[in-house]
């Protein structure tokens, strides 16, 4: 059975040769005044009687969508032309190829594809179209300029289709994302980058100078809490031997004091110590040694008025009936204390 002779000639998909033709600036109108149809790109060019002559045509040329596509129509009057179009139809040959002169190319990134490695070709001229054997847009595609064939090695003839600048397309896509973790529009420029770097340098300059400052000052005010810590240590446990010097706590509750300094403070502890009498052990009262009550007791006092003003205080705290006896003869009524 037959098969269909309506081919896709070429599209805007990426090539073996590391470029693309874009559909929108191919130019039909020479090729479909003669649109010729060859084998393997070959023209008749010895005159020798071996020469491959054209197949034939191909007919209703048009762009559908990124497509250009048309119909093959083969010369049956010659045989080589037949025995393609019968292994055609038979569907052992499926594939043609266009050769496409080059007019305009662009290197812009906007029309780089991925895994592209030469310049877009934005305008050309499509000039024959052959049946190949093995191929596809990507594979049998031929590119020319002004009859040369393109060769790609960088020695060969012809005519250079230019290798894209990928160092410069990978530094623009650095830069964009440069731009755009720095906050700025991914068009930023060099200049527009390179003052932000600097103003972000500045701030963490600054930064590490104020770092260094709270360091500095944490360590400053540490030091003052330690001396001032000390500071009160050594006043509380003052307190605490006066306490002890005084007789209103016993040495062996210095420890226990000196804590319950560190707890409510320093003038919490005078007032604690301040409402504490003096302790009399008992062997002082039962061997008379050290007893306030006798030693005050003993003075030849008649009338409060006759206590010196330095041992008052003490007479009141330590010898309450002596000194409440005192204070009736000085003023001829009871003292409750």
């Amino acid at each position: 059975m037959a098969q269909s002779r309506k081919v896709r000639i070429s599209n805007s998909t990426l090539n073996s040769y590391g470029t693309r033709v874009l559909t929108e600036g191919v130019d039909l109108t020479q090729y479909k005044k003669n649109p010729i149809l060859l084998w393997m790109h070959t023209r008749a060019w010895t005159g020798r009687k071996d020469d491959i002559l054209p197949l034939g045509v191909i007919n209703n040329i048009q762009i559908e969508g990124d497509d250009i596509t048309g119909e093959l129509m083969f010369d049956n009057k010659d045989e080589f032309a037949k025995s393609i179009a019968q292994k055609w139809d038979d569907g052992i040959l499926k594939m043609v190829s266009p050769n496409f002169d080059i007019i305009a190319v662009d290197e812009s990134q906007e029309l780089t594809l991925p895994g592209q490695t030469r310049a877009t070709i934005t305008k050309s001229k499509l000039i024959e179209v052959s049946v190949v054997d093995i191929g596809g847009n990507d594979d049998n595609i031929v590119l020319s300029k002004d009859g040369k064939e393109l060769k790609l090695s960088e020695g060969g003839e012809g005519i250079n289709l230019p290798l894209l600048n990928t160092n410069n397309k990978n530094d623009e896509k650095n830069m964009k994302a440069i731009a755009l973790k720095l906050g700025l529009q991914e068009t930023a420029t060099e200049a527009e980058i390179l003052a932000k770097v600097g103003i972000l340098l500045g701030f963490q300059k600054t930064n590490e100078n104020l770092t260094k400052e709270r360091d500095d000052l944490k360590l400053s005010l540490d030091t003052m809490k330690r001396e001032k810590d000390q500071l009160l240590l050594s006043a509380i446990t003052d307190c605490v031997q006066g306490a002890i010097a005084s007789r209103k706590i016993l040495a062996e509750k210095k420890d226990h004091f000196i804590e319950l300094g560190k707890k409510t403070g320093i003038e919490s502890l005078k007032l604690t110590f301040d409402s504490m009498s003096s302790v009399t052990k008992p062997g002082e009262i039962i061997g008379g040694k050290g007893s306030s009550s006798v030693q005050l007791g003993a003075q030849d006092w008649k009338k409060l008025s006759d206590v010196p003003a330095d041992k008052m205080a003490e007479l009141r705290e330590n010898d309450k009936p002596t000194y409440m006896k005192l204070y009736k003869a000085e003023y001829g009524v009871d003292c409750h204390i």
